[in-house]
């Protein structure tokens, strides 16, 4: 096998055990070969516990397993040994041409390396942000679209088809709440008023729409059509209307700031225009799950490990709010989306159970699980080592686009998906504007920038690389920045399949981090032809890695900083 010839040395190496394992437990020849990265370098490139996972069926000590596994392994150009170690693992060491194969790799794939065809076709949608079209986007509303958007990203590198969709909670109790406040403010109470709903929407942005509508303003809906504010302070309805037209184009020029589109917009209210709600409802009574009490009807949602049983409709004939969410997830499945990821925060836990319950009620035959969550914590903001919670737009949180002004769309980005979805994160506001390796999308921005200051320096073709011999490339620097730049494909496939774009945030500060090592401690435009273009090769290959990880995230790779 030929290194060049089959790049991904992971694969490579599972097709060697593979072979073994068919002369050692013919018998269990279909068993799952794992390979794992070892923590210290000193144990191999590779660790494999196929014989701890053969011991018991065996009958026999894993030791003895692994020793003939090694011997039943068959010559390799790129494996250099194996060790055995602990009670049984396979430690395997490969050869420098190995590691500088994944340079040839990269080089020769550039905006594609780390992408795969494992899900070729598998047709995805992933729903995020989904904001009441109420108020300016906060914070939370900023990592679920970082979020969102990124594991929309990492699934379309595996080969999905996905869809971008956003939920518009249109109707309902707290549209009313934003057209009475919109109303209020028209008719010149403010808050702290006498007469001021206890409801009400309080920022200044209320005063903003209140203000247009009075001055008989024109805004164009999503759909194209216009939507005429026509001053009338006693016309509620169309308060309402021209209230959510206005805020659901604020959100959408944050959106576009954001670099975060959509596919698809869905209304909550064309549920209701449908007769989709109605026609859960009836689906919900014909399945025998539901009973009247005390004037409401409700659903035995303990027959799907709920807690309690849920109310569908109340007594004053009013629809609790799950059951458009139900409504929401059947038109999902209708349109052939078979896996859903829905990114929310986590104050939305109790709605999976009475979701899930609510599908599984109907007996259309979506599966239990359906759909799936990633569920995030808030973001508290720093700045000057005080907690941030006002926006003078918002009134009582700092929005999405306070952000982006502060720091930057490229940070607000990187910080937002840097930890795991449900972990709280303090986003610092000093520190995403520090220039320091502190910071971890300058510190990995910056690897890349002094890539590209280097090429600049030389002032050749970087095409030519492509076909330099990397035999020079021997150092332990070399070395670990090779080890590292082939983890890319394995991180982006992880990151994939458990929704956890923090996966490919850490990897690139790891692989910044090796790169700035190898910087301050080599010379790249070294009077050795083949060493310079070898290092020069090198380090284009961590220019295109750290470029495809960033893009990820939605996140640029600047040339200067």
């Amino acid at each position: 096998m030929n290194p060049a010839a089959n790049p991904d040395l992971r694969t490579q190496l599972g097709e060697l055990f593979r072979t073994a394992l068919a002369t050692v437990a013919p018998n269990a020849a279909n068993s799952e070969i794992v390979l794992e990265r070892p923590k210290q370098a000193q144990h191999g490139d590779y660790a494999c516990n196929l014989a701890l996972q053969l011991a018991k069926a065996l009958k026999r000590k894993p030791r003895d397993i692994a020793v003939e596994l090694i011997a039943a392994l068959p010559p390799s150009p790129f494996l250099a040994k194996t060790e055995i170690a602990g009670a049984g693992f396979i430690n395997c060491f490969l050869k420098p041409e190995a590691h500088q194969s994944t340079v040839s790799r990269i080089l020769r794939e550039g905006d594609s390396f780390g992408r795969s065809n494992t899900a070729a076709g598998k047709k995805v949608q992933v729903e995020f942000v989904s904001a009441n079209p109420t108020g300016p986007l906060h914070v939370g509303h900023g990592r679920q679209a970082a979020l969102g958007d990124a594991i929309a990203a990492l699934l379309e590198a595996q080969g999905c088809v996905v869809t971008r969709e956003f939920y518009y909670n249109d109707a309902g109790v707290q549209i009313q709440n934003l057209a009475l406040s919109v109303q209020s403010r028209a008719c010149g109470t403010k808050p702290g008023d006498a007469g001021w709903p206890e409801a009400a929407y309080q920022g200044e942005y209320v005063q903003e729409i209140a203000s247009d509508f009075l001055a008989r303003k024109t805004i164009a809906a999503a759909d194209g059509s216009a939507i005429v504010a026509n001053g009338n302070r006693d016309d509620l309805e169309n308060i309402r209307h021209f209230a959510v037209t206005y805020l659901r184009r604020e959100q959408d020029t944050d959106l576009e700031k954001f670099d975060v589109k959509f596919d698809v917009y869905y209304l909550e209210s064309s549920l209701y225009a449908d007769g989709r709600v109605d026609a859960v409802v009836s689906g919900l009574v014909a399945s025998g799950k539901t009973y009247e009490q005390d004037g409401a009807l409700w659903l035995r949602t303990t027959d799907f490990g709920d807690d309690k049983d849920r109310v569908v409709r109340k007594s004053d004939k009013t629809y609790t709010y799950f059951v458009p969410d139900v409504a929401y997830h059947v038109t999902k499945w209708e349109r052939g989306f078979k896996t859903v990821i829905n990114v929310q925060g986590t104050d939305h836990h109790s709605t999976i159970t009475r979701v899930r319950a609510g599908l599984q009620a109907l007996n259309i035959g979506v599966p239990d699980g359906y759909p799936d969550y990633v569920l995030h914590s808030m973001v508290k903001v720093m700045r000057g080592g005080e907690e941030v919670k006002i926006s003078k737009r918002a009134g009582s949180y700092v929005t999405l686009r306070d952000l982006i002004e502060w720091v930057g769309r490229d940070a607000v980005r990187f910080f937002l998906v840097s930890r795991r979805a449900d972990s709280e994160f303090v986003f610092d506001i000093d520190l995403a504007l520090a220039k320091s390796e502190e910071n971890p999308v300058y510190y990995v921005q910056y690897a890349h920038a002094r890539v590209c200051s280097v090429l600049a320096q030389w002032g050749g073709d970087a095409v030519q690389l492509m076909e330099t011999p990397l035999n020079a490339l021997t150092e332990d620097r070399e070395i670990s920045l090779m080890k590292r730049l082939a983890e890319l494909p394995e991180i982006i496939d992880l990151a994939a399949r458990e929704f956890a774009p923090h996966q490919v945030a850490y990897y690139l500060r790891e692989l910044a981090g090796e790169f700035h090592g190898y910087y301050n401690s080599t010379r790249f435009l070294v009077p050795e032809e083949p060493v310079k273009l070898a290092r020069l090769a090198l380090a284009v290959a961590t220019r295109q890695a750290l470029r495809n990880g960033l893009a990820l995230l939605g996140v640029g790779a600047p040339e200067k900083m």
